[in-house]
């Protein structure tokens, strides 16, 4: 595909996005399609913040002041929500807040959305655990059976680096130096498969033992975990410039590549490379954005060649999953997953299975955007 093709597919998603204003500006898509169509959600869950995300990134891209005022009013809802802390009692405020308000702050200036912005990362940092060092996911915190952080994280911290820039407040920083140190510890196997989740024990902090929470089994590499820590590492590298963020980069990378079907669109989890298992676009669409990240600290060969894959990734998402026709979907991207059960997890409900979400379509956005312009990110 062209420049000039990745283009037309954003224009395309930008005309889809503003088609649905009048439905998605004062509530939010729920966070994954149902028979290819979202329902209308009010602020709550882990996803809301992509919506507002989308609306940014179109608004960069299409100088419509339409999507501003539209992102602008849910930054509203966000600082309510986090004034009134309504769902946040877990650590997916980076989720939240960064493509939502951050970015806002970043684009206008907005003093509302730095306001809402920072009372997430102080909300973020409360989940901090000393013995251990890191941050709880989920749960009552403290509690044995949550004791443990999961990859995801690794995309929520960038609210902590970019509240210790605009405070002169180390302390953000250093909690997410430590959670990000933890996390590359433990999260990757000999292998250079991921852990979705790994466990501490409350008591001395000492690392446990590694399971899934939505993959298809504990050894197995669930698809979007895999992706996280794609452009977890390029955003650790980032921000630390720690080198040991490169070589995992390119040991989770070069795994997630590894396993790709020849379509180019990820199976749920990695486990599969074939058959008739749904597939996750996400997950495809979140480590081309990560490759893309990562390619400017790398020598130009290898560079190139993680730029190529991300090509790769978007042509086959342009050409297997976007939407070109509101009648078919009033969402970006099809073929997801939210959750999948198997015989060897049954924990999560099928959920969002071969259908739109919200994290997908913004990375799908944000990957067109990387691809025809020089973004500054929002993460």
């Amino acid at each position: 595909m062209t420049q000039e093709n990745y283009i037309v597919a954003l224009d395309t998603a930008c005309g889809l996005l503003h088609n649905d204003l009048a439905e998605f500006t004062t509530q939010f898509q729920s966070s994954n399609s149902v028979h290819s169509f979202y329902e209308k959600s009010d602020n709550v869950e882990w996803t809301t913040g992509f919506c507002t995300g989308e609306y940014w990134l179109a608004w960069e891209h299409t100088h419509d002041d339409a999507f501003k005022k539209a992102a602008l009013c849910q930054v509203d809802s966000f600082l309510q929500r986090i004034e009134n802390k309504i769902d946040v009692d877990h650590h997916d405020m980076g989720f939240l807040y960064v493509p939502s308000c951050v970015a806002a702050y970043k684009l206008t200036g907005s003093g509302t959305a730095k306001k809402a912005a920072l009372l997430a990362a102080d909300q973020l940092c409360s989940r901090f655990q000393e013995k251990g060092q890191f941050l709880q996911a989920w749960g009552a915190l403290g509690a044995k059976e949550n004791y443990r952080l999961i990859i995801d994280c690794l995309l929520n911290v960038p609210l902590l680096y970019w509240a210790s820039e605009v405070t002169g407040n180390p302390r953000y920083r250093e909690i997410a130096l430590a959670h990000t140190a933890t996390s590359m510890a433990n999260l990757v196997r000999p292998d250079h498969s991921t852990y979705h989740t790994y466990f501490f024990d409350p008591e001395t902090g000492t690392p446990v033992r590694g399971s899934t929470q939505q993959g298809y089994r504990d050894g197995s590499a669930w698809a979007r975990g895999q992706a996280w820590g794609v452009y977890g590492m390029a955003l650790a590298y980032f921000y630390t410039r720690d080198t040991k963020c490169i070589e995992l980069f390119r040991e989770v990378t070069d795994y997630f590549i590894a396993r790709l079907p020849e379509d180019g669109i990820p199976y749920w989890d990695l486990t599969f490379i074939d058959g008739d298992e749904p597939r996750d676009s996400s997950a495809a669409a979140i480590a081309a954005c990560g490759m893309l990240a990562m390619a400017p600290h790398l020598e130009e060969k290898e560079a190139a060649h993680y730029r190529a894959v991300a090509e790769q990734l978007a042509a086959a998402l342009v050409e297997h999953c976007a939407v070109r026709d509101p009648a078919v979907s009033n969402g970006l991207l099809l073929h997801g997953v939210y959750a999948k059960n198997s015989p060897y997890n049954p924990i999560p409900a099928d959920r969002g299975v071969d259908e739109c979400n919200t994290w997908g379509d913004y990375f799908y956005m944000e990957l067109l955007t990387r691809l025809t312009t020089d973004w500054k990110m929002y993460w």
